[in-house]
């Protein structure tokens, strides 16, 4: 192998090093913040933790979208949304049952499978999620999180605030580096991925389904493992759904809002599978309100039936 190559290959594991690091010392030192400000745990936890588990793709699409690399910028999120339904769920769920709240049931994955829909049908009317299209995702976000908030201000856990873990200059601190790591990592992936797709003769479409996916999709894996070893079995869901809306909304819209994203028609098969995966997520929680080992079987069956043919194609 080419030295060269080598060395965007080091390049880019080490940009995935600083994005998950940056985004959890983003995390504690907002979350520090917030218990300061007396802002109540449910509150963090719906906001700047959800964002923080987001912060990855978003740098990633984001410096994509500046620097020209569109394809990479929609498949990231395309990528991170079927590995967290089919690896993150289908491998929690091999390790143990998942079961579902009945709000999340109810309301939070059908609005999942509504806002893929609808960003299905952006990309569909003219091949492309315009400056408007973004704006309008965005708008959408801000209407979710209010949602969130005045239910969250109703429930039994409403007044509960986090004794803060550090001092507000230090929290300050771990801010701004955590930022530095996000923006610093988004820019090492974008840079080094584009590079091996082109030493590989890739397209920036499957290192964005594949290997940036996964990378940038560690955050919500590592979060829901450790969710499943402390036995909060329920979290592992809400990550998984609160991670993916933000992934559509947050870090698409933001994407397209600064920069209209074009896409090839060659990306039909995967939003079309991406729809599939999130209304078989909802049919198998809404049947019997968890998810089971064999129910998880067949999520890890699709995503390594899907890599294959994604590799396939190339």
């Amino acid at each position: 192998m080419d030295a060269s190559i080598i060395i965007q290959i080091v390049l880019l594991l080490v940009g995935f090093v600083f994005l998950i690091k940056g985004s959890d010392l983003f995390v504690d030192g907002a979350s520090s913040i917030a218990s300061i400000l007396k802002i109540p745990t449910i509150i963090v936890g719906l906001t700047i933790v959800a964002f923080g588990t987001s912060a990855p793709e978003a740098a990633v699409s984001i410096t994509s979208s500046l620097t020209g690399s569109n394809a990479l910028a929609v498949s990231n999120v395309i990528g991170s949304n079927l590995f967290n339904m089919l690896m993150v769920i289908g491998v929690s769920a091999l390790l143990g049952d998942l079961l579902m709240e009945k709000s999340v049931l109810d309301k939070d994955l059908p609005f999942l499978v509504g806002i893929t829909i609808l960003f299905a049908v952006f990309i569909f009317i003219g091949w492309n999620i315009s400056n408007i299209e973004g704006i309008i995702l965005l708008i959408i976000l801000a209407a979710y999180i209010f949602y969130l908030i005045r239910n969250a201000r109703k429930s039994k856990d409403a007044n509960e605030v986090e004794e803060a873990k550090m001092s507000l200059p230090k929290s300050i601190i771990f801010i701004l580096i955590g930022i530095a790591g996000i923006v610093l990592g988004g820019d090492l992936v974008v840079d080094s991925a584009s590079a091996i797709a082109i030493a590989f003769g890739m397209s920036e479409t499957l290192v964005g389904l594949t290997i940036v996916a996964v990378g940038t999709s560690l955050p919500e894996l590592v979060t829901s493992l450790t969710a499943l070893k402390k036995g909060e079995n329920q979290l592992v869901i809400g990550n998984v759904i609160g991670s993916n809306i933000f992934n559509i909304l947050f870090v698409l819209g933001a994407s397209s809002a600064i920069s209209a994203i074009p896409l090839d028609s060659s990306l039909l098969i995967d939003v079309l599978f991406m729809i599939f995966v999130t209304i078989l997520c909802f049919i198998f929680g809404k049947t019997q309100e968890k998810y089971d080992k064999k129910e998880g079987a067949i999520l890890v069956a699709l995503f390594i039936i899907y890599m294959a043919f994604a590799i396939m194609r190339n």
